[in-house]
């Protein structure tokens, strides 16, 4: 029977709920906004399904990979929506091509991060970008596990946790799943991600106000009117990245008005608090997936520090890294539209500590969540993350002698 008596060792991964021949064990949000599962001691049959597929009990061996390339999708406007190179697209539409399906993460209608299927090229859209909240996995685990059943070919992309999770449901290899994790940094929780959605929504009669950006006030009727949320817009370039919210904005007569607002990441209150790892869950200080345990044919990221090792191909546009370790990825890999340039795992790390190593406790992660929820977010994270009036006239200080001297 699971027991989560120390919440690292549980990452969410809900394959235990979706094995439980009885159907016992239901996931619960706790008191940080994370999902843990519960099981109901009454209808337990203590059959051990569920800690047979649990990916922190059950742990892979720490692999080395097949292949490593550098690479970015042929298609220019597939390559502009994507996070980093597009990649993803690119080994999603065969398969779909070839009727199959694909998994991946995207919004439902309240901006939460859940886990669907598409049967269609153009369904990728939804998947495409990443989406710095844990996702819901739900039962696409079964439902991936019936479509391999039936012979069609699957891909399924997640977490590295997520990956090992699935792995472990089903049992047994499949020759027709393709499976694809990202190098992950840690997954915020979600319920600081709807706190931060709700706060930036302050309520003023029947009507909404926008409050998050420090902008002109934008009325709104409900959060159903942002259209489009981005964590990584690349309109100022990749390595600089926004932070966008895209409007439907009711204006007179009825009419709608679509309206753009970004902020550098480095400037947004949710992105500052994530990248200063405040809110992710505990089984990340101790992720149990990295050196490629999670046992995925294909793990693919940001290719950070390409200027560094690649220049020629540094366009600023978004490289993928692409970590072949498998056979089938290696086919699945060679048959991509895309531009490959072959690279190492060692010139992957040097920009990707995360692929090794956990991200770690910071000090302040236990003050945050005695605020949460009851104080503000947005005042917290903006004081915690804000650097000292020291720091910033020594910056300011340094940047004005770099303007004086460096020509």
């Amino acid at each position: 029977m699971i027991n989560i008596e120390d919440k690292k060792e549980c990452c969410g991964c809900s394959a235990c709920v979706q094995r439980c021949p009885k159907q016992c064990i239901v996931m619960k949000e706790d008191e940080e906004g994370f999902l843990y599962p519960v099981v109901d001691k009454e209808v337990c049959i203590d059959c051990g399904l569920c800690e047979q597929v649990c990916p922190v009990l059950r742990q892979r061996e720490e692999r080395e990979p097949l292949e490593v390339y550098a690479a970015f999708n042929k298609n220019e406007e597939v390559r502009m929506q994507s996070s980093s190179g597009g990649i993803f697209t690119a080994l999603a539409e065969p398969i779909i091509k070839e009727g199959g399906v694909v998994f991946g993460a995207r919004f439902n209608e309240d901006w939460e991060v859940v886990h669907d299927y598409v049967e269609t090229v153009e369904g990728l859209s939804a998947f495409r970008g990443s989406k710095y909240v844990q996702s819901r996995i739900g039962c696409t685990f079964s439902q991936a596990e019936q479509f391999l059943k039936q012979g069609r070919k699957v891909l399924f992309s997640g977490t590295p946790c997520q990956i090992a999770g699935l792995k472990l449901f089903l049992r047994k290899e499949y020759e027709n799943l393709l499976s694809v994790d990202f190098i992950c940094h840690g997954v915020p929780s979600p319920g600081v991600w709807r706190q931060y959605l709700n706060e930036f929504i302050v309520y003023q009669g029947n009507k909404k106000k926008i409050s998050f950006f420090p902008s002109k006030p934008i009325i709104l009727n409900s959060i159903r009117d942002i259209s489009r949320i981005e964590f990584r817009n690349k309109r100022l370039g990749w390595k600089k990245y926004s932070f966008a919210l895209t409007l439907s904005v009711a204006i007179e007569h009825g009419t709608k008005n679509t309206v753009l607002l970004s902020e550098p990441y480095n400037k947004n209150i949710f992105m500052k608090g994530f990248l200063a790892d405040l809110y992710l869950r505990p089984s990340c200080y101790a992720c149990p997936s990295k050196c490629l345990k999670s046992g995925s044919d294909i793990t693919i990221g940001d290719f950070w520090g390409i200027q560094n090792v690649k220049p020629e191909i540094d366009d600023d546009k978004g490289i993928c890294c692409t970590i072949v370790s498998t056979n089938k990825g290696i086919f699945h890999i060679s048959r991509i539209d895309a531009d490959k340039i072959i690279s190492s795992y060692k010139e992957v790390f040097q920009g990707n500590p995360a692929l090794i190593n956990s991200a770690l406790l910071p000090s302040k992660r236990s003050k945050f969540y005695k605020h949460y929820p009851g104080k503000s977010f947005i005042q917290f994270v903006y004081h915690e993350t804000r650097l000292s009036i020291i720091v910033r006239c020594k910056i300011w200080i340094y940047n004005l002698l770099l303007k004086k001297f460096v020509k």
